[in-house]
């Protein structure tokens, strides 16, 4: 038996990370020796699993067979490629920043009754994240999926003594598993089309129009729920908000990219894809980017309007996918080489941007102590490097130069641009409706952004918990500076990431057969992204030089701040988060419909009133819920079929065996068998 050894590496990652937080158990929970134990395995592993992914990039695909014989008489299949080992980067990155980041965030001296067991379920995502990722045997696919599934929940239930992280979990759960189902049925469908576990390419004559069809349905639902891809996401918004940050960083900037891997791979083993399908995934991708940044608008919870941020790019990444799937379908190999790129370059900056952006909130929120938006403001002055970094996270999020998100939107952008201007295409209205709703979607994100930035970091403290805050420890700082530089270096110097893509994308074209590959790069004005994004980044950092000189070489005076001829103002004055973007959320009335109270205010000396406001997650709590309810009343109404009389249950089994009776036999039959001796 031979292993190559990048997939080794990678085994010996995924058995370190699943061993990671074992030590921690054994040992006290006052000390804080277990979690610099898992801390040092998690870091060894992610560096073994690196040089692994480095080996595939430079050495080629690699496979490997484990003997082991589960169901059949088919080993478990291992295979690492360019897709896989390119999901397999923010994972491993990730993962050990975040395990960094919780030495100051998640102390065990502090959390002694839940950070062991957050350690030992945090090394278990990545095991089963790693092993599903290179697994080619639909029950070792499934063993990883479930391990991933089943610890995310726990990571989730950290703080499982609230009630809202419980019903957050419950509900994580649900959903989670309903995606599972889906996922037994293809898994099952694709054997009954090729009888084999072992997970390949359709060939054309394997599996008739309408099987194929079934298969995306099933791909779309068990991998979309899994993405957060609307409306599928309703599970997401409370489990990142009432997860620990760092592994909202994980659930958001690397569990959702497992969903997109599954629908990436599986539906590129899909033969001759008609155009509609790439049609419904680059509509779902508009409409999740457009109403996930509307929500996220909406928030007054920074965690949950960063969490409806995450809906809103897997609806980006949607959108490139759609186009490389219209272009496989139209025979476009420009179309499959940009809109691939564009969604997976976004894969990775959003693993680095989105993580940074929970750090962040993280810092804020051990600072303050809440993580309401109108109890914040002002924390720059306690946080300065926490609201820098936040910023870097922020610019890139919007897509702004010279940071990463334009890089990889801009991809998408040109995509979309080639697909308008081959009008002897089918689909090429669909691109030209797209194009405008992804600038759509870069604007509300830059509003949303400079609201959440504006409201948390400027002015004046809201509450006195916002005035007492601190600066974040250093290894949360040094989890964030990484990620902070990571946004940098792939917006300014972008052709870094273009060969890892190349292989990526050829993986992924092996399937579609295309001939010839075409490089990234040859499609792309690299110069120009380079040459734009060391200008603006040199410009900023001088700016920045200039304008600090200028203050602490100034002699200015400490003044209240005037505000329209009030000779004291409060804190009240500010604009609030829900004030500052009140037009936008007039204008989204209609898909918001946010809940108000409005206080009845009567007589001449009227009471202290407030008026307040809820968004509901619209899925969850408008549709779900409701159709769970009833379910329940209705079971409710016919509960006395169950009163616990032996009697009542023999004549149900009567009845039942008489139904079925019926449902086999003519009724003479019946009769003559029941009269015959």
């Amino acid at each position: 038996m031979h292993f190559p050894l990048s997939i080794t590496l990678l085994l010996v990652a995924a058995a370190l990370h699943a061993l990671s937080g074992v030590p921690g158990l054994l040992l006290s929970r006052c000390t804080a020796a277990g979690q610099r134990i898992a801390l040092a395995l998690t870091c060894v592993a992610s560096f073994l699993g690196l040089v692994g992914v480095a080996l595939v990039f430079m050495q080629g695909t690699a496979s490997a067979t484990l003997p082991w014989y589960l169901i059949g008489s088919e080993p478990m299949l291992l295979t690492a490629d360019g897709l896989n080992a390119f999901f397999l980067v923010p994972v491993l990155i990730v993962g050990a920043l975040g395990a960094v980041y919780g030495l100051g965030y998640w102390p065990q001296g502090a959390h002694p009754g839940n950070g062991r067991g957050l350690r030992l379920f945090w090394g278990l995502v990545l095991a089963g994240i790693i092993i599903l990722l290179l697994a080619r045997h639909s029950v070792l696919f499934l063993m990883g999926w479930e391990l991933m599934a089943l610890s995310a929940f726990f990571l989730v239930c950290t703080e499982h003594h609230l009630p809202e992280v419980r019903r957050a979990g419950w509900v994580y759960l649900v959903a989670t598993h309903t995606g599972t189902l889906a996922l037994f049925a293809l898994l099952a469908l694709l054997y009954w089309v090729t009888g084999s576990f072992v997970l390949r390419p359709l060939a054309v004559d394997e599996a008739g129009l309408g099987t194929l069809f079934l298969l995306f349905v099933l791909a779309l639902l068990g991998f979309g729920m899994k993405a957060g891809m609307m409306p599928l996401h309703f599970w997401l918004p409370a489990a990142h908000a009432n997860a620990p940050s760092h592994v909202s960083a994980l659930l958001s900037g690397v569990m959702l990219k497992v969903g997109l891997y599954g629908l990436i791979r599986f539906i590129g083993f899909l033969p001759e894809p008609p155009v509609s399908w790439g049609i419904v995934i680059l509509v779902a991708g508009c409409i999740g980017g457009v109403l996930g940044i509307v929500f996220a608008i909406g928030q007054q919870d920074l965690k949950r309007l960063l969490a409806y941020s995450s809906v809103e790019n897997i609806g980006i990444m949607l959108i490139g996918f759609g186009l490389a799937m219209i272009g496989r379908s139209q025979d476009r190999p420009v179309w499959i080489i940009l809109g691939l790129a564009g969604c997976l370059l976004h894969i990775w900056n959003h693993a680095l941007f989105k993580p940074l952006l929970f750090f962040c909130a993280g810092s804020v929120i051990h600072a303050t102590g809440t993580r309401q938006l109108d109890s914040m403001g002002g924390v720059a002055a306690r946080l300065p490097r926490t609201a820098i970094f936040f910023m870097i996270g922020a610019v890139a999020i919007c897509g702004l130069p010279p940071l990463n998100g334009f890089v990889s939107e801009l991809i998408i952008y040109l995509g979309l641009f080639h697909g308008v201007a081959d009008a002897k295409a089918s689909a090429w209205t669909v691109a030209a409706l797209a194009a405008p709703v992804l600038a759509v979607i870069g604007t509300l994100a830059l509003a949303c952004f400079v609201n959440a930035y504006a409201t948390v970091f400027l002015g004046q403290p809201r509450q006195p918990q916002a005035s007492a805050g601190h600066e974040a420890a250093p290894s949360m700082l040094l989890a964030m500076s990484t990620l902070a530089g990571g946004c940098v270096l792939i917006g300014v110097l972008p052709w870094l990431a273009m060969p890892m893509i190349n292989q990526a994308v050829q993986a992924w074209d092996t399937a579609v057969q295309l001939r010839p590959p075409v490089a990234v790069g040859t499609l792309l004005p690299l110069p120009a992204f380079m040459g734009m994004g060391l200008l603006l980044a040199v410009a900023s950092l001088l700016m920045v030089s200039w304008l600090s000189r200028r203050i602490k070489g100034g002699n200015a005076s400490h003044r209240i701040t005037w505000s329209c001829g009030f000779s004291l103002p409060t804190v009240r004055m500010q604009y609030t988060a829900t004030s500052f973007v009140q037009m936008l959320n007039g204008l989204s009335q209609g898909v918001l419909r946010t809940r108000m109270h409005r206080p009845r205010i009567s007589g001449l000396f009227a009471e202290p009133s407030r008026f307040k406001t809820r968004q509901d997650e619209p899925v969850l709590d408008r549709y779900i819920l409701p159709a769970f309810l009833s379910i329940c009343a209705f079971f409710g109404r016919i509960r006395f079929l169950q009163r616990g009389l032996t009697h009542q249950y023999l004549l149900y089994v009567g009845v039942t065996v008489i139904l079925l009776l019926g449902w086999t036999l003519p009724v003479e039959t019946i009769f003559k068998r029941l009269f015959a001796r």
